[in-house]
């Protein structure tokens, strides 16, 4: 069982940044590919970014390429997402997951945080 829990959300102006973690508990975070999703208000959950359990590999979905980034500390069972350049529309819940199989449907990951809400002022 891995447990979950986000941090970083919060209000910023459009244009700004914030820094997303989220820390497993877990003696085996290393074997897990992470992700993070979101889901705005009234709509599904969708995919956001990925990282390979080295963290070599990051995947990222299309209205967030070249403004966010993901990493991760696998010595402090630790992922981020680093979001730069910010709009309205990046408003919604984010939730990080871990799954230990390469994919970018909600489906594909079996466990998830509880979510940290970002606001974005226009």
């Amino acid at each position: 069982q891995v447990q979950l829990v986000e941090s970083g959300g919060g209000l910023v102006q459009a244009g700004g940044s914030l820094r997303l973690s989220c820390t497993a508990s877990t003696r085996t975070f290393s074997a897990y590919r992470m992700g993070w999703f979101r889901q705005a208000p009234g709509k599904e959950r969708e995919f956001v970014a990925s990282i390979s359990r080295g963290g070599f590999g990051q995947y990222y979905a299309d209205s967030v390429q070249g403004r966010f980034t993901i990493s991760r500390d696998n010595a402090k069972n630790t992922v981020y997402l680093q979001m730069d350049s910010l709009e309205p529309e990046d408003t919604a819940v984010y939730f990080c997951a871990a799954s230990d199989r390469v994919g970018v449907r909600v489906n594909d990951y079996d466990y998830w945080g509880k979510g940290t809400l970002v606001t974005v002022s226009s």
